[in-house]
């Protein structure tokens, strides 16, 4: 199965309870149907990207990578590459590059999607296609920040950093 077509089927199975989370899932799938590069950094009209929400061990935690693009705290995730089989995978991939941390644990099914615009790696205005799922790290695990952050730290869950209040509802959604 290629990439895309798991995007078209992960999506297709998958019922988010939010009304406006369902609405972003058909336009995903429409995105999808009309693009068979829709998973490839290099489609300019946009592309699927592949998140991690990452969690402690107890939830009471959540991982955020200060972006050095973006200039602000997100959950960790990016752009899919044409070996991830998966978004699964190419979520889990990004959770172990960016935070250093093995064995870590992912949902099956994304617990939310968001679309925003970006100038990324094509260096001209595209759009994100976010796809986000819930990651767990083991007890214990510390984060070791990569090239791609600024900065890397837990937050509690309650409490996250300033000007980030909209992962609120993410974060909720992962737990």
């Amino acid at each position: 199965m290629t990439l895309h077509a798991d995007a078209l089927s992960t999506l297709d199975k998958w019922r988010p309870a939010a009304a406006a989370q369902e609405s972003l899932r058909q336009a995903f799938l429409g995105f999808l149907a009309a693009r068979e590069d829709a998973c490839s950094r290099s489609c300019e009209a946009g592309h699927i990207t592949a998140s991690a929400v990452l969690l402690d061990a107890d939830g009471s935690r959540v991982l955020l990578t200060l972006h050095p693009r973006v200039g602000r705290w997100l959950q960790l995730g990016g752009h899919c590459e044409e070996s991830d089989p998966s978004l699964v995978e190419a979520a889990l991939r990004e959770a172990r590059e960016e935070s250093g941390i093995e064995d870590l644990r992912i949902e099956p099914e994304p617990v939310h999607l968001d679309v925003h615009p970006i100038t990324c790696s094509l260096g001209v205005p595209t759009r994100h296609f976010d796809v986000r799922f819930a990651v767990r790290a083991p007890r214990g695990a510390e984060p070791v920040r990569s090239d791609e952050s600024d900065d890397l730290r837990w937050w509690p869950v309650d409490a996250l950093p300033a000007g980030s209040e909209d992962l609120a509802e993410l974060v909720a959604a992962a737990r």
